[in-house]
């Protein structure tokens, strides 16, 4: 979700319903280097409580210094550290969802969150493992447990799969029965509120991780707490409605960028996600996603058929999908799953944030 769960995305998502909104994937080493850019990106709106920081990092010092610099600093309320993501250029260094099959490095990573976080939970969401012959999910969760995270997450796919395939749900519930201690939270194939309903029923888990299904989506929250509130109410709202929310994101979007321009050239990512399922035509659809101001998106929002109610059927995925021919690792990561050993320049490629 990077470049997707930033403030303005977070607060139109806070105010339909009630969870735990994290920010973007940030490094630890540009973190305690207060990198310019990676400082705008934990800025929290001041509606936002409370304020979740998600780390990545392969160093034990450095994430143990990046921990204890949220604390000191009070700059966020909770602290999630990603080992799930599956891009090569985090990967290939060691981080991400390559990480935990060194499962003594991982430990060490745990411990030195833990220690640094003072009274803020430290939580952690995972993948299945690297590919189906090296699954490291069970082992990564009773780590977690054992070092004192206070919940974990799994993504039920390897890293492998990318975001292809479907997500095993079946492996949340083995975690759920090998995890006790905490919380256990479900991810994956999340496209609609009755979805996570299905999951917490088939596996158990203690509560749901939505990513890509609320991609132009933030109303998915309000069904989330309906749904777990008991109520079968669902948001439904109209062309119209999601034209209004369309412009106050991109709007929003202004104060996080340095110029209009940029930050209307980063919500065209969101225009389809917004139009998934509504008759646009192709013309129009091209407009909005190719306006460069915040007038000539507003220009292109007031074309829409605003009475145009809800599609049916949109809850299919959203976002990136298909999976990778390979993982990209450093070399000779998969001889020895129990050296702890930092690869030598873990971060310098992902160091901006």
């Amino acid at each position: 979700m990077a470049g997707i769960t930033n403030a303005p995305f977070r607060v139109l998502c806070r105010e339909q319903g009630a969870g735990l909104f994290v920010c973007e994937m940030i490094t630890t080493r540009a973190l305690v280097e207060r990198n310019v850019k990676t400082m705008r990106m934990i800025r929290f709106a001041e509606s936002e409580r409370p304020r979740s920081i998600q780390l990545y990092g392969v160093d034990p010092d450095v994430v143990g210094r990046a921990v204890r610099m949220i604390v000191e600093e009070d700059l966020a309320d909770h602290i999630d550290l990603n080992f799930g993501c599956p891009v090569p250029k985090v990967t290939r260094r060691g981080g991400g969802s390559a990480l935990p099959y060194k499962r003594n490095l991982l430990r060490r990573i745990l411990r030195a969150a833990v220690a640094n976080a003072g009274p803020l939970p430290v939580t952690i969401k995972m993948r299945k493992g690297i590919d189906d012959d090296h699954l490291t999910y069970l082992d990564a969760g009773r780590i977690a447990a054992e070092e004192g995270v206070a919940a974990v997450a799994l993504h039920a796919r390897t890293a492998r799969q990318h975001y292809g395939g479907v997500a095993d749900w079946e492996a949340i519930a083995r975690l759920k029965e090998t995890v006790q201690e905490i919380p256990v939270l479900g991810n994956g194939d999340i496209w609609c509120a009755d979805d996570a309903l299905r999951m917490v029923r088939q596996t158990g888990c203690d509560g749901v991780v939505v990513g890509r299904g609320c991609l132009g989506r933030p109303w998915l929250f309000r069904d989330l707490e309906n749904a777990f509130n008991g109520s079968s109410e669902r948001a439904r709202p109209t062309l119209g409605e999601v034209a209004a929310v369309m412009f106050r994101h991109a709007e929003g979007l202004t104060g996080c960028f340095d110029a209009e321009k940029s930050a209307i050239s980063d919500f065209r990512k969101h225009v389809g996600w917004y139009l998934k399922g509504f008759t646009v035509g192709s013309e129009l659809r091209r407009e909005l996603a190719t306006a460069d101001s915040l007038d000539g998106l507003r220009a292109g929002l007031d074309k829409l058929e605003r009475d145009e109610p809800w599609p049916p059927n949109t809850d299919t995925p959203r976002g990136k999908s298909g999976e990778r021919a390979k993982v990209h690792l450093p070399d000779g990561w998969l001889d020895d799953p129990w050296d702890c050993g930092v690869p030598q320049d873990a971060e310098s490629d992902v160091s901006g944030g």
